[in-house]
C-alpha cells in the first residue's frame, strides 16, 4: 500500500511541476542553460538511456527525477529528434514500480519479433533496464539490482512492462546493472553487456526474455579506481577489418578525477571478448563526460552521447530549475597509431545545419593575436584551427568580468589542456577549479583543433578526434573575447569562427 501511495504522489508531483516548467517562458534561456545540448525543461538528469533509432526518429531516454533538481527516485525521461540537433521532450516513459527505481539500460528494435511482443504486424521496441530495489539495498542485501524489460508498439510513445520481470536475476552481486543489448548477426542471438561489480559479464538470449551467461571480462584489466558502469559493445570498421569496441564507464577513477569513459578494443566471437592490447584508453579525457553509450539500430554508423557532468559535483553545480545536460552527439571512428587501435570522436555532421562561419583567416602568426573582441559574438559558437607545426599555444576565452577559460597545447609534455581555474563560479566544489590534461596521440607535423563552446561548456576535438575533452564551467558573463598566444610563434594556417544557432529558438 505504501508503494502505491508513493507512486501516486510521484505522478501528481511530476505532472504539476512539468506543467509549471512548460508554462515558464524563461525555459531554455536561464543563466548557464545549454543552447545546443539537450537538457530537460526542469529537474534532475543523468545517464543517457535506451538510445535507439526507429522510423526516422532518434529516441533519447535518460535517468530523470521529476521531483527535484538533485538525484532522486529514478525514472526514464524521454526526448526525440529527427536530426540529432533539435529535441522535443516527451512524457516520462518508465516510472518506478514494485521492483524498484528504473536505472540505466538500453533499447532495441526487435524487427524479427523474437520477443513475441509484436502484434498486428507492429514491430516492438524493447527496453532493457535495471530495476533497483532500494528497500533491499537498505536491508543490506546484495541482490537488489535485477534486469527487466518493457515494450512499445507505438514507436516509444507508451510502454508496457513485461509481466515476467525480472528477466535476469541477481546472483548476489551488489553492482549488477546497466544492460546494453544488441543483436549479434553471426551468433543469431541477442547479446547483453552488463556491468557487474569490477568487470563486465556477457549474456545471450534468443528472445530478450531468457538469458544465459556467456563469459566475464576485465577483472584485472583497465582502470579500477571505481565501480564499472554503463557498458557498450559494438564493432567499428578499420579498412575492412572489424574491430570490436567495449566501452566501460567508471566512477570514480577517471584520468582527471571522478567519472570517465574508458574503452577496450579487440574481438568478440559471440561468447567472449578478447582484447588486442591491455592499455587503459579513455574516450574523453575531460572531467565532464560520463555514462556515454551509442545509439542502436543506426547501421554501421556509431553515434555516441554522454552525460555532461561528473559525480564529484553533479548535485551541487549552480543551476536551479534543471541540472545537467548531454554532450553533443559524436560520430565514432577508429584509427591505428603505433600499432594500437584508438577510437576517434567527432561532432556529428548534422550540427552543420546550425553552424554558420562568420570569420575565416589564413596564415596568422599567433604570437599574440586577438581573434575576436566584440559583443557580436554570442554563444554557442565553434572555433576550428589548423597549425603549421606542433608548437606551444594557448587560446584564452574571456569576458568583461575578467573570467577566463584557457585551452591549449603544451609541446614539452605533448598534452592538450583545459584550464577553468578562473572561468567562473566554483565555490560549490573545491576541486572544480582545476587544469585538466589529455595526451596527444597524433604523429603528424601539425595540429587541427575543433572547439565547441556553449553557455557553460566546451568540447575539444583534436587531431580529427584522436583526443577529446569535455569540461563545464559557470561564467558570470558570455566568454566573447578570444586571444591566441604562442611563445614558439605558431602560425595558424587556417582559423574559422562560426556561430551556432540555438536549438531552442
Amino acid at each position: 500500500m505504501q508503494q502505491i501511495k508513493y507512486l501516486f504522489f510521484i505522478l501528481l508531483f511530476a505532472a504539476s511541476t512539468l506543467a509549471k516548467a512548460q508554462d515558464d517562458t524563461a525555459v531554455y534561456h536561464e543563466q548557464y542553460r545549454p543552447q545546443i545540448h539537450f537538457s530537460p525543461k526542469a529537474h534532475w538528469m543523468n545517464d543517457p538511456n535506451g538510445m535507439v533509432y526507429n522510423e526516422g526518429v532518434y529516441h533519447l531516454f535518460f535517468q530523470y527525477y521529476p521531483g527535484a533538481s538533485v538525484w532522486g527516485p529514478m525514472h526514464w525521461g524521454h526526448a526525440t529528434s529527427t536530426n540529432l540537433v533539435h529535441w522535443q521532450e516527451q512524457p516520462i516513459a518508465l516510472y518506478p514500480d514494485s521492483l524498484g527505481f528504473i536505472f540505466s539500460g538500453s533499447a532495441v528494435v526487435d524487427k524479427n519479433n523474437t520477443s513475441g511482443f509484436g502484434k498486428g504486424g507492429k514491430v516492438p521496441l524493447v527496453a532493457i533496464y535495471t530495476s533497483h530495489d532500494t528497500a533491499g539495498e537498505r536491508a543490506g542485501r546484495n541482490d537488489y539490482e535485477n534486469q527487466s524489460i518493457a515494450y512499445s508498439l507505438d514507436n516509444g510513445k507508451t510502454w508496457t512492462k513485461y509481466s515476467g520481470n525480472p528477466v535476469v536475476k541477481n546472483p548476489g552481486i551488489r553492482d549488477f546493472r546497466d544492460p546494453k543489448v544488441s543483436w549479434n548477426e553471426a551468433a543469431n542471438k541477442w547479446i547483453m553487456t552488463l556491468a557487474t561489480k569490477d568487470r563486465i559479464t556477457f549474456f545471450s538470449s534468443p528472445d530478450l526474455k531468457n538469458w544465459t551467461k556467456e563469459s566475464e571480462f576485465g577483472e584485472k584489466l583497465g582502470a579500477h579506481g571505481g565501480v564499472w558502469e554503463c557498458p557498450d559493445l559494438f564493432p567499428l570498421d578499420y579498412n575492412g577489418q572489424k574491430v570490436w569496441v567495449l566501452i566501460v564507464n567508471i566512477n570514480p577513477g577517471g584520468p582527471n578525477g571522478g567519472s570517465a569513459t574508458q574503452y577496450f578494443t579487440g574481438n568478440f566471437d559471440g561468447h567472449t571478448f578478447t582484447p588486442d592490447d591491455t592499455t587503459t584508453k579513455w574516450l574523453d579525457y575531460g572531467p565532464d563526460e560520463y555514462a556515454g553509450i551509442t545509439w542502436s539500430n543506426t547501421g554501421e554508423r556509431k553515434i555516441f552521447l554522454g552525460w555532461m557532468s561528473n559525480w564529484e559535483y553533479a548535485n551541487v553545480v549552480p543551476t536551479e530549475k534543471w541540472r545537467s545536460a548531454t554532450t553533443i552527439p559524436r560520430e565514432l571512428g577508429i584509427k591505428k597509431i603505433n600499432n594500437q587501435f584508438l577510437v576517434t570522436s567527432q561532432p556529428v555532421k548534422e550540427l552543420n545545419s546550425i553552424t554558420k562561419p562568420f570569420t575565416t583567416l589564413t596564415n596568422v602568426k599567433a604570437t599574440d593575436y586577438t581573434v575576436a573582441s566584440t559583443t557580436k559574438l554570442t554563444t554557442p559558437y565553434k572555433l576550428s584551427l589548423t597549425t603549421d607545426a606542433v608548437k606551444d599555444f594557448s587560446i584564452t576565452f574571456s569576458n568583461k568580468s575578467g573570467e577566463q577559460l584557457v585551452i591549449g597545447f603544451d609541446k614539452a609534455t605533448n598534452q592538450y589542456y583545459i584550464d577553468r581555474t578562473k572561468a567562473g563560479e566554483s565555490s560549490f566544489k573545491q576541486s572544480f577549479a582545476a587544469k585538466t590534461v589529455a595526451p596527444r596521440f597524433a604523429q603528424k607535423a601539425s595540429i587541427d583543433l575543433v572547439l565547441i563552446i556553449d553557455a557553460a561548456s566546451v568540447e575539444l576535438f583534436a587531431d580529427s578526434g584522436l583526443t577529446t575533452m569535455t569540461a563545464i564551467f559557470f561564467p558570470e558573463d558570455l566568454l566573447n573575447q578570444i586571444h591566441v598566444q604562442s611563445t614558439g610563434g605558431v602560425v595558424l594556417k587556417s582559423l574559422q569562427l562560426s556561430s551556432m544557432q540555438s536549438i531552442w529558438k
